[in-house]
């Protein structure tokens, strides 16, 4: 079993397979993309894989997938059925921007993958080009309705931006509901990466702009849930991530691991360590205790406090 410092279990593994995505969204990344790093400097299937196992063992009961947009990374669904293959029970789940799914999930369902979680911030090609700098909504609404074919479960993330897509916040919803996928209302998250004339909304916005179209109630969640959860009048139920309060801090159960080997404690925590070069060398010993080390410093709470910028992007950690 895995446990940090303040006796929280860890049983929840997400990885990133790749810093490079197919869009530049204004809230992750620069216009002109990022600086790619050499291959021998970032861990191959097989390494992560060596990893994943050493974490199941020690009690890991979750693993989510996630980029960049990992769907870039060549072979993404073979190293799904890696896992799925070592340890069925995994609750094997991925986080996209549905943009490859159309091709892609029926060789996701087929490789053990249960999940998906996809952003969709806007149902307009005209903002959808705007935030994303890219074309690409018809290709993700396909991707959307492959997935739902191939019965893979759903959640829509929507980034709030006020001013770009708070008049959308019905629409969407709609959308979700009609294609059975919970949607989450996501605030802004800070990072020196994204451009900062975007203007945030904060939880009790997103609520007053909902409450303007529906009638809801908070309702109990999991305690590992960064989601609140809500429930509408007509049965439907969304969710609510704002971590600028910190709220599921005291029972986070995660953490992070990057294309390049760097073993993150927290989204936003500058500091982590490296399983690179143990990885390489085949020194599972070394890595062991690396992720031990890691745990022993996973902080009590984000750093998502105001006018605090994260120097790290959430390309390099999956969001």
């Amino acid at each position: 079993m895995l446990i940090d410092a303040y006796g929280r279990v860890i049983d929840y593994l997400r990885i990133s397979l790749t810093q490079r995505c197919n869009f530049r969204c204004q809230y992750c990344m620069p216009e002109s993309g990022v600086e790619l790093g050499k291959h021998e400097n970032m861990l191959s299937h097989e390494e992560m894989f060596e990893f994943v196992k050493i974490c199941i063992d020690n009690g890991i009961k979750k693993v989510r997938i996630s980029g960049g947009e990992p769907l870039v990374r060549k072979g993404a669904e073979d190293f799904i059925a890696m896992i799925f293959a070592y340890a069925p029970h995994i609750d094997l789940a991925m986080t996209t921007n549905g943009y490859f799914l159309k091709s892609k999930a029926q060789a996701l369902k087929n490789a053990g993958l249960k999940r998906l979680n996809i952003s969709l911030d806007t149902l307009s090609n005209e903002k959808f080009r705007q935030i994303a700098r890219r074309d690409g909504l018809k290709e993700v609404l396909e991707g959307i309705e492959a997935a739902k074919s191939e019965g893979l479960g759903i959640k829509l993330n929507t980034v709030a931006i006020k001013g770009f897509n708070d008049d959308e916040f019905e629409a969407l919803m709609s959308f979700a509901a009609a294609n059975n996928a919970q949607i989450r209302f996501i605030e802004y998250m800070e990072n020196k990466h994204a451009n900062p004339e975007l203007k945030s909304m904060r939880a009790d916005e997103i609520l007053s702009k909902i409450a303007t179209f529906k009638n809801f109630k908070e309702i109990t969640k999991s305690p590992q849930s960064p989601s609140r959860l809500f429930a509408c009048d007509d049965g439907y139920i969304f969710g609510l991530i704002n971590p600028h309060q910190c709220d599921f801090c005291t029972t986070c159960n995660r953490i992070r691991l990057s294309s390049e080997g760097l073993l993150i404690p927290c989204l936003y925590f500058d500091e982590g360590k490296s399983i690179l070069a143990a990885m390489k060398k085949g020194d599972l010993a070394s890595a062991k205790q690396i992720l031990a080390d890691v745990l022993a410093n996973k902080p009590e709470k984000n750093r998502w406090q105001e006018n605090q910028i994260s120097e790290r992007g959430f390309y390099q950690t999956g969001g």
